[in-house]
């Protein structure tokens, strides 16, 4: 954590939100994450603040159902862009670790630069190997950057972590068979509408909550996880959310309302 982050108090009604800016910020500076990742963040924002800036029960069996794919999985592959790498980067290599998973650089706006920086910025964060620098393989269907992955990355995995995610490479690798985890904080996103278990949280608390769920369960028996993942229901959980951030606009107008009226 820098210094910045460390005079944020965590007491601070904003220190979620103020904390996510930074890392966003600084990852722009160093050039991990690209400009446009700017306007994603503050989309991102905006829906968080109606969900109430808080892992909704939905979010966390969703983090829970993640943990047991990913203990399932025969090859996991979380995939990491630039704002993944900028905001949660020792919290994916700790996932990694847990479930024994890949980690694969895929970006939108490619180059050989941002690739390098955001691979060394994940092994100062512990990861031991980074994949995406081969692009040995493309994604059947996509004719942008983000088709280029590893042969014995993405394209090889049974399960893959697409967290803030492009919707048309998230249609394409479902298409492809994968198993996707998505997260995302907009449920009607294509890429959450795609995900075999979409987790509308922000990937701040998502992260390490599914790390947590992975840790106790990571013992369980397989038909435990089988389980725990055959009974998850992607489309109640969208729906849920949905009706989250409904609730969340109405409490906002009715503060308003009662503010006008004192």
């Amino acid at each position: 954590m820098s210094e910045d982050e460390v005079e944020i108090p965590e007491d601070h009604p904003r220190y979620q939100s103020l904390l996510t800016r930074h890392r966003i910020e600084e990852g722009v500076e160093k050039g991990i994450t690209s400009k446009q990742g700017l306007i994603a963040e503050g989309r991102g924002e905006a829906f968080d603040y109606l969900l109430g800036e808080e892992t909704t029960p939905s979010a966390d069996e969703a983090e829970r159902v993640a943990a047991a794919h990913l203990l399932l999985a025969d090859h996991p592959v979380l995939s990491v862009n630039g704002n993944v790498a900028a905001l949660v980067p020792g919290e994916l290599v700790e996932l990694a670790e847990v479930v024994d998973a890949d980690l694969e650089v895929n970006l939108f706006n490619r180059t050989e630069e941002r690739l390098q920086k955001i691979a060394e910025h994940l092994r100062e964060h512990g990861a031991e190997d980074v994949k995406g620098l081969k692009a040995d393989a493309r994604i059947p269907g996509l004719s942008h950057e983000r088709a280029k992955v590893d042969a014995d990355g993405i394209y090889d995995a049974d399960v893959v972590l697409v967290p803030l995610e492009d919707g048309d490479r998230a249609e394409a690798l479902a298409e492809m068979g994968k198993t996707e985890i998505v997260i995302d904080l907009n449920p009607l996103s294509r890429s959450p509408q795609t995900a075999a278990v979409p987790i509308i949280d922000n990937i701040i608390r998502a992260i390490p909550n599914i790390t947590e769920h992975a840790r106790d369960l990571q013992d369980e028996p397989r038909a435990e996880l089988e389980r725990i993942v055959a009974e998850f229901d992607a489309e109640e959980t969208l729906e849920a959310a949905e009706r989250q951030i409904r609730e969340g606009v109405a409490e906002r107008e009715r503060e308003q309302e009662r503010k006008r009226e004192s």
